[in-house]
């Protein structure tokens, strides 16, 4: 952590009450890492002793979900740009033990999809969470909820820090409440046309660009940033890179500003769905000490998509990922015509930009029996690739954190990524001659650069004896969410120091 934290464990949190704000978290609503971060996060909170809520959308995808929800309140009155707006409060305790709370208002969160279709985004994105983030306090005195920290999740949640700190820090019931906003990923940031900005209900000294102005529009999570107690992203090393031009979105400058509020805070993995010994979406279960079983999921993959090996030892390579910009694909499809001319073969799994879907498309019609491609997503596919595949490729040009290398690792399927955000942090060069390390990495975004590091990994594949040792290596890693909770009970602890703070200088004013 930042600005020498090394602050002991000390006593218990005791009753310590954190409130998770997000726009969505497993089983109930879900597109990407996000969901599963979440409620995995509340849980390791909730093994330490705190008392850990979390408020969602109630979205048409949870209503279909049948979760069991009970009626808490009818008739939330949210403060809203023409006077209070009704909502509901559901609520249910999830499957990791967390209670669950969930802001109904139909016209906002009834809808097909949680934040736009294939032809773009809701054209109200803004109220709509905008509206979730207002209805957080209302209901924390409707339950009398009062929370110490309202830890906010990405751009949908970044309003909560702005309004505690421009229309609650007055209100007795926040009195001691800090926040804290984790940005999980800084290219989506809620960027609106300025009209939106008297649906937010903030004063207007808001709509400045010390505020929340952002080229003549309006952004919600420059606002967050501005207000938050602390700031943290999901590794120590995207901390880094967003304050640099190339990573900081148009942000460097604001994040600059808050440097020694930043901190980074690498994620977990959810191992009670990733393991290969209890995986009921996998054809064979598997060890670190028996690893028979990995054969048999790698001989059924290349079944289920096809695949003719050269031969019956030649390396399978995987990939499953989100068809975007952001993870590479464009390199991807270049090196791997390239790699597909050697004795591998290649299985893809993802859904993203149409002008990827087309380019992994061809690839894979150009190299028949020797690359396998799913366009979409399919949970179950994707657990049978990273059991299956001997290699894992994760070229992103940028990760804030990176899930997949964790599974990939605790499979024995070794990754070769390139060393950005997370995925430097939990990846370690493997050196053949000392025998240690989890994988391969590479820099520069070329090509020639991923190329050149999965080149390593087939020569090491080659040396059975050694490619054991690193298969090892990798199953013997644990990225668990229980580290990463006591980092997030220090972040409590400073924001709840920095509120103090803060709070005394404005008396003082």
């Amino acid at each position: 952590m930042p600005r020498g934290e090394k602050e002991q464990e000390g006593a218990g949190p005791g009753s310590l009450k954190v409130l998770f704000v997000a726009s969505e978290a497993k089983p109930y609503a879900t597109t990407g890492g996000l969901a599963e971060a979440v409620p995995s996060l509340a849980c390791a909170l909730v093994r330490r002793g705190y008392d850990v809520r979390i408020v969602l959308p109630y979205y048409a995808e949870v209503r279909r979900g049948g979760h069991g929800v009970d009626l808490h309140c009818e008739d939330l009155a949210v403060p809203f740009r023409y006077g209070p707006l009704p909502a509901e409060v559901l609520s249910t305790t999830s499957p990791q033990g967390c209670r669950v709370s969930f802001i109904r208002r139909d016209e906002f969160y009834d809808r097909s999809h949680l934040y736009g279709t294939a032809r773009g985004d809701y054209f109200d994105n803004a109220a709509r969470f905008a509206y979730l983030s207002r209805g957080v306090f209302e209901l924390c005195k409707s339950t009398g909820f009062r929370p110490d920290i309202l830890h906010c999740h990405d751009w949908q949640a970044a309003l909560v820090p702005v309004y505690l700190d421009r229309l609650y820090r007055k209100d007795p019931f926040f009195s001691r409440t800090a926040s804290v906003l984790t940005i999980h990923n800084l290219a989506y940031q809620g960027v609106f046309d300025r009209r939106w900005f008297p649906w937010t209900g903030l004063p207007r000294s808001m709509n400045t660009p010390e505020g929340m102005e952002f080229y003549g529009r309006i952004n919600f999570l420059k606002a967050g940033i501005r207000c938050a107690d602390v700031i943290n992203t999901v590794s120590p090393t995207y901390r880094k890179e967003i304050l640099r031009d190339e990573f900081g979105c148009g942000l460097t400058d604001v994040l600059a500003a808050r440097r020694q509020d930043l901190y980074g805070i690498l994620n977990g993995a959810a191992y009670e769905e990733w393991d290969p010994g209890h995986d009921p979406w996998i054809p064979a279960a598997f060890s670190i000490d028996d690893m028979g079983g990995k054969s048999v999921c790698k001989d059924a993959l290349c079944e289920e998509f096809s695949i003719r090996l050269p031969d019956p030892g030649a390396p399978l390579v995987g990939m499953v990922a989100r068809l975007t910009e952001q993870k590479g694909i464009d390199i991807l499809v270049e090196a791997m015509a390239e790699a597909l001319r050697r004795d591998i073969a290649f299985v893809a799994l993802g859904v993203g930009e149409k002008r990827y879907h087309d380019a992994m498309r061809d690839l894979s019609a150009r190299h028949p029996g020797r690359m396998g491609l799913w366009i979409g997503y399919d949970t179950r596919l994707a657990h049978r690739i990273i059991a299956g595949c001997d290699i894992f490729l994760m070229p992103s040009r940028f990760e804030p954190c990176g899930l997949s290398q964790f599974y990939s690792m605790r499979y024995g399927t070794v990754p070769v990524a390139r060393a950005t955000g997370g995925l430097q942090d939990s990846i370690e060069e493997f050196d053949p001659a000392s025998k240690k390390g989890t994988g391969f990495k590479f820099r520069a975004y070329t090509a020639r650069a991923l190329l050149g590091a999965l080149e390593k990994a087939l020569s090491v594949y080659n040396r059975r004896e050694v490619w054991r040792r690193l298969q090892r290596n990798c199953m013997e890693q644990c990225f668990s969410w229980d580290e990463a909770a006591r980092s997030y009970s220090r972040l409590y602890r400073i924001a709840g120091r920095t509120r103090a703070a803060t709070g005394r200088r404005k008396e003082k004013r």
